[in-house]
Parts: structure tokens; sequence; C-alpha cells
């Protein structure tokens, strides 16, 4: 089986909101690049892959949990982490019974790791650069 057809197994076993939520969180994260790739990791985690890890996705009690593998380095100007922000690597999405998917922010999300991910194995350090330190200026006594 592949990972692909556990995904579809696992959310199929799922019998309440969270399955539609997790479906719809998922075409969302595919329809971001058509070099994504599905994994099955961990003993049963959907992982979405692109050029390394991109992120995670859970079913938990009351929730479902997708986080992202470098999100504390990810551009989040719709302030979609919720959880996991006190990390200095990974962030995370909890969507709650009621939530529904910022398809559009969630997609930019996705783009901004995959851009990440490339800027990594190019051999950068990092998506966000951290600011230089300011060099003291030599002053000359006259």
């Amino acid at each position: 089986m592949t990972p692909s057809q556990k995904i579809d197994q696992l959310i199929a076993s799922i019998k309440d909101w969270r399955a539609e939520i997790f479906a719809r969180m998922r075409k969302c994260i595919l329809s971001a690049d058509k070099n994504i790739v599905e994994e099955w990791k961990w003993m049963g985690s959907p992982v979405w892959e692109c050029d390394g890890i991109l992120a995670v996705g859970n079913f938990h009690e009351g929730k479902v949990k997708l986080t992202f593998d470098f999100g504390a380095k990810l551009p989040d100007p719709q302030k979609l982490f919720n959880a996991g922000l006190e990390g200095n690597q990974r962030r995370a999405i909890d969507f709650l019974e009621g939530d529904r998917v910022n398809e559009a922010a969630l997609k930019k999300l996705v783009k901004a790791a995959i851009a990440f991910n490339k800027e990594k194995r190019a051999g950068k350090k990092g998506a966000v650069k951290k600011p230089a330190a300011k060099k003291r200026a030599k002053h000359s006594s006259g």
C-alpha cells in the first residue's frame, strides 16, 4: 500500500468532523506544489515532503494537528500557527471543531516551507536571515 493510500485509509477511519478538516488540509497542501510527496512515517503519521519535510499531520482527541518542521523559520502573517509557539524549530496549527481551513494562507505557508527547504538544501543557513552583528566603529585619537 502506498503512503497516499494509507492516508486515504486513515481519513476514512475517522468518523467525525476531523476527517473533513484533515481532507481539506491535505488537499490544500498538495495543491501548493506539484512536487510535494506524501509519506507515511513514525508508526503512522502522514508526512508531506518537498526538498525535505514540510509538515506532519495527526489526529488527536478533539483536534487535528499540522506541525511544520521548520515553522519557527517561516513567515506567518495570517497567524495560522497557534501551537508550539515556544519552540525554536517547529510550529503547529491545531484545528478544533468548528474551525475552517484558511486555504489561501495555508497554501502560502506550505510554499514558504518549500522555499525554506530549497534554501537549506542549497547550503544556505536558513530562510530567515539574522541581522549581522554591528561592528564597533574605530575612533582615532587625534
